[in-house]
């Protein structure tokens, strides 16, 4: 028995783009965050070739930190005349704009709507060259009664925050140390994988008329530390890590097959999300059973995957959320790709540029533009947080040829794989045998101090610092041609409560 295709105005398409790079000559003429949202979403319709802004019933903002604002998504449909059903604007999440394209394109498989719109902006290099020259901006009033969206600091222990591993920066280390050495390699070869993977981005955003920066960086050029790419938190320069300075604006346009058709707009022009799916890590990184994989970003890959029918090398187009070179070196391994992968489409997060939540808005509209020039199916794959939150969506020339699923999550195949959790200890003493390690650096290029994360002798973690002046230690962690993890050292408690660790 064969089931009856799916009706036109149940299957949804991607019909309009719409991107907006603002480079102000004088501070004060930069754009503030709602007027790129806007301009985006006009591209977005021009692009389409069709009036659709004024019928939008689905409309999601994806949260943005340059600017504040109360209600920013009432506040934008108030500009563009609507009144959407379904008007959302959402938490801090990187993966947040692949989960509202996916979240869109599933309310319109319901009926619940026909034409749906995803928008993101951020404004953040022209907020703080304000701030710098003490420039008044002007534009719509900043909401300071509205609070500030929790971030990763809000979410972890006391310990992470006094040592300072509470950032992305200082974090994404942890799983790079430990990943690498997982898998066999020393910290030079994990450093040319990097290097190699990030100058990939690099010729990408070479040839985005969009990017931030438009040049390709050799490898050497981004793993190799100098004054203008200082070391931040080993393994981490500059060049490898996202950029959010930049005033960026993207947007997409969804509706039925029915009501592209109606409206004339070009079979050539529309792009089928398929189906793709979701899981996440707890917000507290400390309470994870290891480094070096994500059980949800495992989870995630793989359904997409069994939905390509095959695996990672049915995609012939990529884009692998790229904060930091630990995330998309996993996702490659998890897809089953060489280290010859083509990873991106758009550029990536430190050159195409990094506006904060709404990088994957860009990856989603150079995707649309790759399938329309001819690539089958690509794979959108976004995460949040610390490797906490995942999305990943895949979306085809063709039409599907089922209804899109509504049950997307994989979070019970991620939580089924993980293993025991370690409890976490504050104090300390005896061996302790290193999980995973950084080492934070200052603005001169002066090492603050280094940080470990340790299993004690009865298996317990906890985390602890190696002060700047423990030069043996220090060296040990930072030797290239051997991992530091696995090596065992002792645990003292130091004068202000903080464990400390040296190299035995």
């Amino acid at each position: 028995m064969t089931s009856s295709p799916t009706p036109e105005d149940r299957i949804p398409v991607i019909v309009g783009i719409g991107e907006i790079v603002d480079r102000p000559k004088e501070i004060t003429e930069g754009l503030e965050p709602l007027d790129l949202l806007e301009q985006a979403l006009r591209r977005a319709e021009q692009d389409a070739g069709a009036k659709l802004l004024g019928e939008v019933q689905s409309l999601d903002v994806v949260n943005f930190l340059s600017w504040r604002y109360r209600d920013p998504e009432k506040l934008l449909a108030e500009r563009l005349g609507i009144a959407p059903a379904h008007c959302y604007y959402g938490p801090v999440g990187g993966e947040s704009p692949i989960r509202y394209i996916h979240e869109a394109a599933k309310r319109i498989a319901r009926g619940e709507c026909s034409v749906a719109a995803v928008c993101g902006a951020e404004a953040q290099s022209t907020a703080t060259k304000a701030e710098r020259a003490g420039a008044k901006l002007p534009w719509t009033p900043f909401a300071h009664d509205v609070e500030e969206p929790k971030r990763g600091a809000a979410f972890q222990k006391p310990l992470a925050v006094k040592l300072g591993v509470f950032r992305p920066v200082t974090v994404y280390p942890f799983y790079e140390a430990a990943s690498s050495a997982h898998w066999g390699q020393t910290p030079r070869e994990a450093m040319a994988e990097s290097g190699t993977l990030w100058s990939r981005y690099s010729e990408a955003a070479a040839q985005n008329p969009n990017a931030w920066l438009k040049r390709r960086y050799a490898p050497e050029e981004i793993t190799t530390p100098t004054a203008d790419n200082r070391l931040i938190a080993w393994p981490y320069n500059k060049l490898m890590v996202a950029n959010p300075s930049v005033n960026m604006g993207g947007a997409l346009l969804l509706t039925s097959l029915a009501k592209a058709r109606a409206v004339g707009i070009p079979e050539d022009k529309l792009v089928y999300p398929l189906g793709g799916a979701s899981a996440e890590e707890p917000r507290d990184y400390l309470l994870r059973d290891q480094f070096y994989e994500s059980h949800p970003q495992n989870a995630v890959l793989r359904s997409v995957m069994d939905l390509a029918g095959g695996d990672g090398k049915q995609f012939d187009a990529i884009e692998l959320y790229s904060c930091f070179p630990c995330v998309p070196k996993m996702a490659r391994r998890t897809l089953g790709l060489g280290a010859d992968v083509q990873p991106t489409v758009t550029g990536g997060l430190t050159f195409f540029g990094a506006p904060l939540n709404t990088y994957m808005t860009h990856a989603a509209c150079a995707m649309v533009r790759r399938v329309r020039d001819g690539a089958k199916l690509g794979l959108l794959y976004g995460q949040g947080g610390f490797i906490t939150k995942h999305h990943a969506l895949v979306v085809a020339k063709t039409p599907p040829r089922e209804a899109l699923a509504q049950e997307t999550s994989v979070q019970g195949e991620a939580d089924r794989n993980k293993r025991a959790v370690p409890e976490f200890v504050t104090e300390a003493s005896g061996k302790g045998k290193v999980e995973s390690f950084t080492v934070l650096y200052g603005r001169g290029g002066d090492v603050e101090h280094g940080v470990v994360m340790l299993r004690t002798a009865d298996d317990r973690r906890t985390l602890a610092r190696i002060p700047a002046s423990d030069g043996v230690t220090l060296a040990h962690l930072l030797d290239m041609d051997r991992t530091p993890v696995g090596s065992l050292g002792e645990i003292t408690m130091a004068g202000d409560g903080v464990p400390e660790w040296r190299v035995a």
